[in-house]
């Protein structure tokens, strides 16, 4: 059995800078309009405690991320987990990634293409 590969997104540290996407696209030569990564922004909103606001930052992965299989090949890391200013995104086997996300205490997500 082959084993699988994705990245590890953890939530908590990212910013929302959107340099995934931009060197994916920069990576893969993406038109306008179309990403490997593309970041979804949740929020602002209000808590329960008056005065207190949060939002959210998720990056994922669309059908054109093939987790840069060839900078892979050449013994690199994709470009989104290079270019990640918060070290927010981790590249490996699913399993590993898996086990690393079960030992956080906050958001993490994982993604698989």
């Amino acid at each position: 059995m082959t084993q699988k590969y994705g990245l590890l997104i953890d939530n908590y540290w990212c910013t929302g800078c959107h340099s995934c996407e931009v060197s994916c696209k920069n990576e893969k030569g993406l038109p306008i309009g179309q990403f490997g990564i593309k970041m979804l922004v949740m929020g602002p909103w209000e808590l329960q405690e008056k005065g207190k606001w949060e939002h959210t930052y998720y990056p994922l992965i669309t059908s054109y991320c093939d987790l840069c299989a060839d900078r892979v090949e050449a013994g690199g890391i994709p470009a989104c987990q290079l270019h990640c200013l918060a070290s927010a995104i981790e590249y490996g086997p699913v399993d590993e990634l898996a086990a690393k996300m079960a030992e956080r205490d906050r958001r993490t997500t994982l993604l698989i293409p």
